[in-house]
């Protein structure tokens, strides 16, 4: 929910898909390409996710013939340097650590705005 409250904060419209788990997360991209619908413009994505964790989700999205190209966000709880290097390894986009404070989270929404505009 704070991340559609950033979105919207920073007036960027759009439909916001949420997948609460990696395994929903990797059916979505596979059903993606199986249909040949388009990607997501931006993909959102936290590491600790139930069922399977969002490297392996990130994998798929950078296999993937829709979304293989499509900047993808990592934000984490987790400052270890061995997930950025993992991440930026896979592929991510970039990293952003989640904030704490809730007017940080808010902020959030520039960058993603930012994003958007340069993947269009």
């Amino acid at each position: 929910m704070l991340v559609q409250e950033a979105l919207e904060e920073h007036g960027i419209d759009g439909e916001l898909i949420v997948l609460t788990d990696g395994e929903s997360a990797i059916q979505f991209i596979r059903s993606l390409d199986a249909q040949r619908m388009a990607c997501p413009d931006l993909v959102i994505l936290d590491l600790n996710l139930p069922k399977k964790p969002g490297r392996e989700v990130l994998k798929c999205v950078r296999q993937s013939v829709a979304c293989g190209l499509a900047p993808v966000v990592i934000l984490s709880s987790s400052d270890a340097p061995a997930d950025l290097a993992e991440t930026t390894q896979l592929g991510a986009s970039r990293y952003i650590r989640k904030p704490s404070r809730l007017v940080e989270f808010m902020k959030l929404g520039a960058i993603f705005k930012t994003m958007l505009s340069a993947s269009d």
